[in-house]
C-alpha cells in the first residue's frame, strides 16, 4: 500500500503555492506509507541539465563537486538540500559528469536529470521528508509525490519513488507488476541499466524508452497497458505534462480533481481537501484503463 499525489497547475499565479500545496497533499498520506517518502518538482529552466544528486552527507557531496569541478576544469551552479545537491552542467558535458562521478564519487548517486525537473526523496515519514528538503518553500508548474509502505523489498532510499530513467521524465507507482523482470531484461537488451531491483524503475524505464523511440507520452501509457501485468496506478511527470493511467481493474484507490487553476491527483479524496477551490472542482474516479494527460504546447 502506498499513497501517490499530484498537482498540475493551469494557472501561473499558483505557481509560488505549489510546494506548500503538494507538502500538504504528501503529508495526508502518511498512513499510507509511512517509511519512505520522495517527490518531484519542475521548476525553473536550468542552464544546459539539473542533476540532482544524492551522498550520505553534505561534506561528501561537496567533496565530489569539488572533485568533478577540478577534474573537468568547470565550475558548477550549485543549490544544496539535506543530503541532495543540484549542480547545472553544460549539456555536451553530462556523459562526462556522469563518468567521472561513476569511477570517482563511490555513494554518490544521481537521482535525476532534467532543464526543470529535481528529485528528493529519503527514508522517514513524509512530512520529515518534505520539512528536510523545504517542499513547502519550491516554486513550480507541476509535480508529483509519493509515500512509502514498502511490502515487497527493503525500507531504503533506492527504494523511494519517484523513479526517473529519462530527461525531466519521472514515474511514481501504487500497485505491483508480475512481470518486470521479465521487461527489465528486454529493456537492458535496448541498453537501458537500472539501480534496482524495483518494478517502479522498470516501469520508468519503458516509458522512457518508449518515449526516445517516439512515442508520445499518452501513447507510451497506453501501450504499458498491453505489456505490463499486474495491478497499477502510475502517475508520470515530463517536462512539459502531468499523465495518469490505472489497470483495467483498478483495484488501487484513486480520486482526481479538476477546475480552470489545476488538476489534481490522489490515492484518496482526503489528500485533495485542502487545495483552493476544491468544493467547486469537477471531482472524479479515473475510469480503468483510460489514459489522461495534460501538456502544455
Amino acid at each position: 500500500m502506498c499513497g501517490i499525489v499530484g498537482l498540475y497547475l493551469k494557472n501561473p499565479k499558483l505557481e509560488p503555492q505549489l510546494g506548500s500545496l503538494l507538502s500538504k497533499m504528501l503529508e495526508t498520506m502518511t498512513d499510507r506509507g509511512p517509511d519512505s517518502a520522495g517527490f518531484a518538482v519542475y521548476g525553473s529552466d536550468g542552464a544546459g541539465v539539473k542533476l540532482t544528486l544524492r551522498g550520505p552527507d553534505q561534506a561528501a557531496l561537496a567533496k565530489a563537486v569539488s572533485g568533478l569541478e577540478e577534474a573537468l576544469k568547470l565550475s558548477f551552479e550549485t543549490a544544496e538540500r539535506d543530503t541532495h545537491t543540484v549542480i547545472a552542467v553544460p549539456a555536451e558535458s553530462e556523459d562526462q559528469v556522469r563518468s567521472w562521478l561513476k569511477a570517482n564519487a563511490p555513494g554518490i548517486d544521481i537521482v535525476s536529470a532534467g532543464r526543470r525537473m529535481e528529485i528528493y526523496k529519503e527514508v522517514g515519514l513524509p512530512a520529515h521528508v518534505a520539512e528536510r528538503f523545504d517542499l513547502a518553500g519550491m516554486t513550480g508548474t507541476h509535480g508529483i509525490g509519493h509515500t512509502r509502505m514498502a511490502t515487497e523489498s527493503a525500507v531504503t532510499t533506492n527504494g523511494a519513488h519517484p523513479f526517473s530513467t529519462g530527461i525531466d521524465e519521472c514515474l511514481v507507482h501504487n500497485g505491483s507488476l508480475s512481470n518486470h523482470n521479465d521487461l527489465r531484461r528486454r529493456l537492458e537488451r535496448e541498453g537501458l541499466s537500472f539501480a534496482t531491483r524495483n518494478d517502479t524503475e522498470v516501469a520508468a524505464g519503458y516509458l522512457s524508452w518508449r518515449m526516445r523511440e517516439g512515442a508520445s507520452l499518452k501513447e507510451a501509457l497506453e501501450s504499458s497497458l498491453r505489456d505490463f501485468d499486474g495491478f497499477f496506478t502510475f502517475v508520470v511527470g515530463t517536462e512539459t505534462g502531468f499523465a495518469v493511467v490505472r489497470d483495467p481493474i483498478a483495484c488501487k484507490p484513486a480520486v482526481m480533481a479538476e477546475t480552470d487553476d489545476y488538476v489534481a491527483f490522489g490515492s484518496e479524496y482526503r489528500a485533495l481537501v485542502g487545495l483552493p477551490g476544491i468544493d467547486k472542482a469537477r471531482v472524479f474516479e479515473p475510469e480503468p484503463a483510460r489514459v489522461y494527460a495534460w501538456e502544455r504546447h
